[in-house]
């Protein structure tokens, strides 16, 4: 059987699996009888078919397109029902298996963030003179020989750390809508972060207060960071559902890619409140160097820890079982 055989044969399955799916809306009993027993059969032949693709036709979008279907079928019809714990369960669970399911959408945006970061830090120690001028007149007291402290309106009123990484939940929307520019809008917005994070790093290296500069980003920092790069990947997501398909409508695509995608920008909201809090009472107390890195390190620590631990590990283990 060739890939257009293939799929011309399952797609009448999967599309109605999926609009089954939608009309359990988590509940399979809501189906009545007959409904489960149809739910039943067709997470069956869609497992069967997940198999015979990942044989005959490994890498194929089919392939992308199948495994989700098929896990969301299991869940709906095997897994402990959750109800009101249901948004602590996708916190806990199904948040960290969105991102490591699409790492290589998360290396791009970590990617597209770190590479300017460290060009323009690298330019920044060369060409002071000229880097300055990308830096806001509010914040170039960071690059200032004699400071050790930074002003006051700087490090409580959202001043430098958010200038740089802001944890505005608008702004990691505004991340996550750009990607219907096919994710040029979502990849420029990551530059420009970056821009702004290397070239005001390479100063502050340049004018020997690199210290400072630590003390008052890198204990919020580092997890604001991390959170921009999930909302960059949740934009990447809709660029991908636009620009590469498969062999489903690009609205099809696109509307499965938009559900997850913006499951994935509110999951990280909780985030976004801890490095914020953490900017409001800790950052302003400008640390001892060995602390704040010790803060920002254990925060991201934590995040990309539950990426690998319960992303990594979960997944497998659901792929396993179907």
């Amino acid at each position: 059987m060739n890939l257009e055989a293939f799929v011309d044969e399952g797609e009448p399955v999967w599309t109605q699996l999926e609009r089954r799916l939608r009309e359990a809306h988590g509940r399979p009993e809501r189906l009545g009888t007959e409904g489960v027993l149809e739910l039943g059969s067709l997470y069956r032949s869609a497992a069967a078919d997940l198999a015979l693709a990942r044989r005959r036709f490994p890498g194929d979008p089919v392939v992308a397109r199948l495994e989700p279907l098929v896990v969301s079928a299991r869940n709906a019809i095997f897994a402990e029902r959750v109800r009101e714990g249901s948004l602590r369960h996708y916190l806990t669970n199904e948040y960290w298996r969105e991102i490591w399911a699409n790492r290589r959408l998360l290396a791009l945006a970590l990617l597209a963030m770190l590479g300017p970061t460290v060009l323009t830090a690298l330019w920044a120690l060369s060409d002071p003179g000229a880097a300055i001028g990308l830096v806001p007149s509010a914040y170039r007291a960071a690059a200032d020989p004699h400071v050790r402290h930074l002003p006051e309106a700087l490090t409580t009123q959202a001043g430098l750390a958010s200038g740089i990484y802001t944890h505005n939940i608008a702004v990691t929307f505004l991340l996550f809508a750009s990607g219907l520019t096919l994710g040029l809008g979502t990849l420029w917005l990551l530059a420009y972060n970056g821009v702004l994070l290397g070239t005001l790093a390479g100063l502050t290296i340049q004018a020997g207060t690199f210290s400072v500069f630590v003390r008052y980003i890198v204990p919020h920092g580092l997890l604001e960071l991390s959170c921009i790069s999930i909302a960059g990947l949740a934009g990447l997501r809709l660029a991908r559902a636009l620009i590469e398909p498969g062999l489903a409508p690009r609205s099809s695509a696109l509307g499965a890619e938009a559900r997850g995608a913006v499951a994935m920008v509110l999951g990280t909201a909780p985030w976004l409140v801890v490095a914020g809090l953490t900017e409001g009472f800790v950052t302003p107390r400008a640390l001892p160097l060995g602390y704040a890195v010790l803060v920002g390190v254990g925060l991201a620590a934590l995040f990309w820890g539950c990426v690998a631990l319960r992303g990594a590990h979960r997944r497998s283990r659901s792929l396993a079982r179907t």
